[in-house]
């Protein structure tokens, strides 16, 4: 049964990808091995992924907590600091919307890295950045080059301090939301009707 899904799981993916090249009036890649084990992959991290895709409970009762507000175009991002590299099993990072009803929709999955990995993790991966900042535990942020010089407390909100982060190199993958821009884009047009949530 559970390789029965992978497969479907993997199609989907094989198909998504071809429909994301059309739309953005782009050659859908050819079905090469490279394709192939890309689809494989994001199976892998769906399946892995799948308890928390409408279920933000269930992702901080596993470790996850709040790091950022609403970032245009992209979502909240939701850390868990237990998980360190890349495991395409367990994404660092989990990146949600605010749906309508209250509710939370899991759109990208984002692995975090001090300088970009000398082979990429994923087929094609591109990179994006986070700069050195100071994290509080309400999700906001400032940026800031040293730990020594953040507040005790979010500027914002008066929120506490929770932990500070060096320049990042960081690797976002929608798996869970079609990006019309990429699989790797850093951001997603299609989340912007999310933005004011």
């Amino acid at each position: 049964m559970r390789r029965t899904i992978l497969v479907i799981i993997a199609v989907a993916a094989l198909t998504a990808t071809g429909w994301a090249a059309r739309a953005t009036n782009q050659p859908a890649p050819p079905a090469t091995t490279t394709s192939a084990a890309l689809a494989a992959q994001l199976a892998k991290a769906r399946v892995a992924t799948a308890r928390y895709a409408t279920n933000l409970a269930a992702a901080k009762a596993d470790g996850y907590q709040i790091i950022t507000p609403m970032i245009p175009d992209m979502g909240y991002h939701f850390l868990n600091p237990t998980i360190q590299g890349f495991d395409i099993r367990k994404p660092a990072i989990l990146v949600y919307v605010r749906t309508g009803r209250g509710g939370w929709q899991l759109g990208a999955l984002e692995w975090v890295f001090l300088q970009p990995p000398a082979t990429p993790p994923l087929p094609g991966a591109t990179y994006g950045s986070f700069g050195a900042a100071c994290h509080y535990r309400d999700g906001t942020f400032v940026f800031a080059g040293a730990e020594q010089d953040c507040a005790r407390r979010s500027p914002q909100t008066g929120s506490r301090f929770s932990f500070w982060h060096p320049n990042l190199v960081t690797l976002h993958v929608w798996v869970w939301y079609h990006n019309p821009h990429g699989l790797y884009n850093g951001t997603n047009p299609l989340v912007q009707p999310f933005n004011r949530n």
